[in-house]
């Protein structure tokens, strides 16, 4: 897979090497000739450019890449890159980064952005998921498809605990996608019974997240 990413900064830099490491081919775009360092990420494809002008995309050769991730500290420049790269070169797949949560409703399918990344809501989601327990707590919303990834856990006195996974009925436009249990991930089966302390990871709509918690706590 060819990814292009707009914005060498640390961010930048941090996803190349992971997505070399997973043997993807990386292009870096980057405007600031000081932000070219090259040492750093060795085998990725650099090319000094403004990601935000139709002429550099076309030298980034973008319509060969199945992904651009925007990921530079700008969210205007991030928008831009992301609406270019979706509607003048039909790239796939389009990740971006917001840097303001302020800015967080506009990084949607009418710019370009399949999956927006902040990383203030992932912190904040993360910290609730540490301490929260009966409650749903989103984690991630997929932009293109209007889910999010959401999590709840178990607590003792829920009534699902003894009851397999067939015999709750979920809400319309929500999936169990798996069990976290004692450090093990579980594809959950319709078989798989609940235990206190499970961490249950759903795709869901945001209509139906509270209908969830209905679901394993108010039964």
């Amino acid at each position: 897979m060819r990814v292009a990413i707009a914005g060498a900064g640390n961010v930048g830099r941090a996803i190349a090497r992971e997505l070399l490491d997973n043997k993807h081919q990386v292009l870096l775009i980057e405007k600031d000739p000081k932000a070219l360092k090259i040492d750093s990420v060795p085998d990725a494809e650099w090319l000094m450019a403004d990601a935000c002008e139709i002429s550099a995309l076309d030298g980034a050769r973008l319509g060969e890449c199945q992904v651009l991730v925007a990921a530079t500290g700008d969210d205007k420049v991030n928008l831009v890159a992301s609406f270019l790269a979706k509607t003048e070169y039909g790239v796939p797949r389009v990740v971006a980064r917001v840097n303001h949560p302020k800015n967080e409703w506009l990084f949607d399918a009418s710019w370009g952005v399949d999956v927006a990344v902040s990383t203030p809501r992932i912190i904040s989601a993360l910290v609730e998921e540490a301490v929260t327990v009966g409650d749903v707590v989103r984690l991630f919303s997929f932009r293109q498809g209007e889910a999010n990834l959401v999590e709840l856990t178990l607590p003792d006195d829920s009534e699902c605990i003894g009851k397999t996974v067939e015999e709750i009925a979920l809400p319309d436009n929500a999936s169990l996608a798996a069990i976290l249990r004692d450090g093990r991930v579980i594809s959950a089966s319709p078989h798989d019974v609940f235990t206190a302390g499970d961490e249950l990871l759903f795709v869901a709509s945001a209509s139906a997240e509270k209908q969830l918690k209905k679901c394993f706590i108010s039964l």
